[in-house]
């Protein structure tokens, strides 16, 4: 069940990371992916303005995860500035500038608890 909250800011500034960050979660929603958030860091982060965070079951899944991501929004005329993590370490980045995809196990998932750490960030989106 996906659940959508609205975000503040600038909301002319935001929209195209927005939109990139649902997109992101669209096509991750077609992958074996589970448990996919979005959250809105733009008010706490330098770096990116949103996050989304999901995770597989095992490198397989993480790979095809991973895979799905750069085809599609290649197709988008979208690619990554930069991939970073293997399936095998069960972590994997990549960066699309405003939106950075987190991409776990469900080991490290846990072990980092990202979504604890950035708790205070509201949730844009929640795909169970």
């Amino acid at each position: 069940m996906a659940e959508e909250l609205t975000t503040t800011g600038n909301a002319a500034d935001l929209a195209p990371g927005r939109a990139r960050a649902l997109l992101l979660a669209d096509i991750i929603s077609d992958t074996p992916a589970r448990d996919t958030v979005v959250l809105d860091i733009h008010e706490m982060s330098p770096f990116a303005d949103y996050f989304v965070i999901t995770e597989g079951e095992n490198e397989r899944q993480l790979r095809a995860i991973e895979r799905t991501l750069l085809e599609k929004m290649n197709e988008n005329g979208v690619k990554a500035r930069r991939t970073e993590g293997t399936a095998a370490s069960g972590w994997i980045v990549l960066d699309f500038g405003e939106v950075l995809v987190h991409v776990f196990s469900t080991d490290q998932r846990t072990f980092y608890r990202l979504e604890d750490l950035w708790a205070d960030a509201p949730t844009l989106l929640s795909i169970q």
